[in-house]
């Protein structure tokens, strides 16, 4: 693969969507190219993404390697959007959809994705009508072709030789569990089973790769400094290598569009820790992409883009222009706070790096499966979250050494290799926080010195009951509290056993039940085995604790994990006494000699109780829409040196500080309204 350098994404992106139909006229009529520059300068937009092909496969410009939509009004929309904002000093990386393309899927039936249920693959597959000719659904291509990805490559070169674009944007790179003839075929020669879901996933990863290499590796070695992405709606935590194709990465991450706002955070770190320039989607839609008259309010945008800066992150914001081409002016008002914001703040974002003293090794990436993130590390990055303990999220190709303490949430199995990486960062000061199957090893033991003991046979209670000592924790409750999960059986040898497991009177069954949920703790048994221990430096807890704070939002969960963790690695780089729904991070401009304290509060609430999905689904919807100030708000930081000045990065107003004595810095922030950057110069 051809080494490719860039210039440093730009921090104020919009994307701009334009999926039309054949059947609507006049399309591009009402673009007016001073009003489409003068409302994006506005909105301080500095970048936007642009169209050249759609979902529907159309092309917005005089293509000889597509067709051009049958209705466009202006014979080179692409063109003229490109020339108005290149003058403008706005960038306009150019979108071209992949696998969604409804007219050549109607031309080529037999590049049409098949999967393994025997069907059409479509992008709607629960909908009533799927699998049906007649589905109002895009119809996906398989990439098993070597026609499609011609077509494809062609496609993009002829759009970087008219345009002076800096880059491409290539969506919808999916696996859909594809059987068709060629996929089949190709398993087959591979040794693959085309019974076998794995190894289907297996080829349908590898026949994606294979289109990216060929793709980036002809880009490349023609447009030199080319930014190219692939999106597939995740960056799957595959390791560094999973990369090498893209020139940076774009982490879609809409949180009222079905991600959620716990999606991005676990994502954008660990984008951060592959040493590429990264940026995050939201949207301005109040659900999600190809809503038409949806507005988000301001304040969530404000936060939302706040967030993507404090980590580490440059920001975009996904919108849709109207078949006619007129760009809305009630779109971009609502954008234009919170770009206003960032552009104040990019001084003390460029080359900032967070202070991450914690490190979630990911089982996203020890268990590869599934679009998104894995639940356990959602579960543990929205603990640290709250607990105010800024983090990254590592693969196996992470530094350990870099961190005071790695987290192995859940379900991470230890082969011989990790295992002895592991027991050398920990015979070297680090300190390991593991829950449930983590830290087994191929023999069903524990690869790590836990100071415990496994026994094979799980806790028979679910659920099952913990008692924890005052000594843990001080919020840790007198009496037995509830587990809603299965647990591992363990005993002490020689770890320091912090919270114990108690059984119920009986499981719930027909024969025996008690109340409408589940039995009560027997108060006369005895301990089942150890729920949290410490022992030299390596804590274990036997539940599944992080998937089921995700699942469960149990206060009493986190407190036990912040009692480890405060254990484990007192004294943390930065306090603060935000509420638990309030975000901090801490980041250091080594360049400039500063570090960089961000404080946000924006608290989502559950507004919409019935969303319809495309799949005919539903669910809740996670919103922001006005954000109260809170205040004062105390912090307190510990620094390599003492600050020269103490400012607001937004005003330039001093903020008062105070030495500690004890090599920390606090500080007071009087009002806080969505985003406090408070910067320690010379520290």
């Amino acid at each position: 693969m051809p080494k490719n350098t860039n210039k440093p994404l730009r921090y104020r992106q919009i994307h701009l969507d334009f999926h039309t139909s054949e059947h609507i006229p006049g399309i591009g009529a009402d673009f007016d190219p001073d009003a489409f520059v003068s409302t994006l300068k506005d909105a301080h937009v500095d970048s936007i993404t642009i169209f050249a092909k759609c979902h529907h496969g159309w092309s917005y410009y005089p293509t000889k390697v597509g067709k051009p939509h049958p209705q466009l009004a202006r014979p080179d929309l692409l063109g003229e959007m490109v020339t108005a904002l290149s003058a403008a000093d706005i960038e306009s990386p150019i979108y071209i959809s992949v696998q969604w393309d409804e007219l050549t899927a109607r031309e080529h039936p037999e590049w049409r994705a098949m999967n393994a249920s025997n069907r059409y693959q479509h992008a709607i597959p629960t909908d009533p009508s799927a699998g049906k000719q007649l589905s109002p659904a895009w119809h996906t291509l398989c990439l098993n072709h070597a026609g499609l990805r011609h077509y494809i490559l062609e496609q993009a070169r002829e759009v970087a030789r008219l345009y002076p674009t800096q880059g491409l944007f290539f969506d919808i790179i999916l696996t859909p569990d594809c059987v068709c003839s060629a996929c089949v075929e190709r398993m087959l020669c591979e040794g693959l089973d085309p019974e076998n879901p794995d190894d289907r996933l297996k080829n349908d990863e590898a026949v994606n790769e294979q289109f990216r290499s060929e793709t980036s590796k002809a880009l490349f070695e023609e447009f030199p400094g080319l930014r190219v992405f692939y999106n597939c709606g995740h960056i799957h935590k595959q390791g560094p290598g999973r990369f090498v194709t893209y020139s940076h990465l774009e982490l879609e991450s809409l949180p009222t569009g079905g991600w959620g706002y716990d999606h991005f955070p676990s994502s954008a770190r660990y984008a951060a820790t592959l040493g590429m320039d990264f940026l995050a989607h939201t949207g301005k839609f109040h659900t999600s992409w190809g809503e038409f008259g949806g507005f988000k309010h301001p304040d969530a945008l404000e936060y939302e883009c706040a967030q993507m800066i404090a980590l580490g992150s440059k920001c975009l914001v996904g919108d849709q222009l109207h078949p006619n081409g007129a760009i809305n002016p009630d779109t971009y008002a609502s954008i234009a706070p919170a770009y206003r914001r960032v552009e104040k703040l990019e001084p003390f974002l460029e080359g900032a790096k967070q202070i991450s003293e914690i490190a979630i090794l990911s089982a996203e990436h020890m268990n590869p499966r599934g679009t998104r993130n894995h639940p356990s590390d959602d579960g543990a990055a929205q603990m640290l979250q709250e607990l105010k303990r800024p983090f990254d999220v590592l693969d196996l190709s992470g530094r350990f050494e870099d961190y005071r303490l790695l987290i192995l949430p859940d379900e991470i199995p230890v082969d011989a290799a990790l295992a002895a990486r592991l027991n050398s960062y920990l015979a070297s000061g680090g300190k390991i926080l593991a829950s449930w199957h983590s830290g087994i090893g191929e023999d069903g033991s524990f690869a790590i010195d836990f100071g415990i003991e496994r026994d094979p046979t799980p806790v028979a209670f679910k659920p099952s009951y913990v008692k924890a000592k005052k000594d843990l924790d001080p919020s840790m409750p007198e009496t037995a509290f509830v587990f809603y999960d299965e647990a591992e059986t363990v005993r002490a040898a020689g770890a320091n056993v912090l919270a114990g497991i108690y059984p119920s009177y009986f499981n719930r069954s027909y024969r025996h039940f008690c109340s409408h949920q589940h039995a009560p703790d027997d108060p006369d048994s005895a301990m089942l085995g150890a729920a949290a221990t410490e022992h030299n430096g390596a804590a274990y807890v036997a539940y599944p604790i992080f998937r089921l704070y995700r699942a469960m939002g149990q206060p009493l969960y986190k407190y036990l994990v912040r009692g480890l963790i405060h254990r484990l690695v007192p004294n943390p780089a930065m306090v603060t006494d935000l509420p638990s729904s309030g975000r901090a991070t801490l980041t250091r401009q080594v360049e400039h000699d500063r570090h960089v304290l961000h404080l946000l509060y924006g608290p989502p609430q559950i507004r919409g109780k019935e969303v319809r999905g495309d799949d005919g689904s539903s669910r809740v919807m996670e919103m922001i829409e006005d954000i109260p100030a809170i205040g004062p708000v105390t912090a307190t930081v510990r620094l390599p040196t003492r600050p020269r000045r103490v400012f607001d990065a937004m005003t330039g107003e001093d903020v008062a500080w105070n030495d500690t004595g004890d090599g920390a810095v606090s500080i007071t922030v009087p009002r806080l309204r969505i985003h406090s950057a408070v910067v320690f110069e010379g520290a």
